[in-house]
């Protein structure tokens, strides 16, 4: 008897879509047509053109009763 499970790519759900760099298909981003998983976004976020954004400082408000 043939296997006839997966014999047809899906079109359709979290199969259907992988990383381009590595092929995963697990953790991908999608966003802004980048469709690379989590791991590979981390190695390469500098070279796309991302960079971490943090606050410079910050500020404690002292509340008087």
């Amino acid at each position: 008897m043939t296997n006839l499970f997966n014999t047809h790519p899906k079109n359709y759900g979290p199969g259907s879509h992988q990383c381009r760099v590595c092929f995963n298909r697990h953790g991908l981003i999608r966003k802004y047509g980048l469709s690379i998983c989590r791991q590979c976004f981390r190695e390469r976020a500098n070279l796309i053109g991302f960079f971490k954004v943090g606050v410079p400082f910050r500020v404690s408000i002292a509340l008087q009763y």
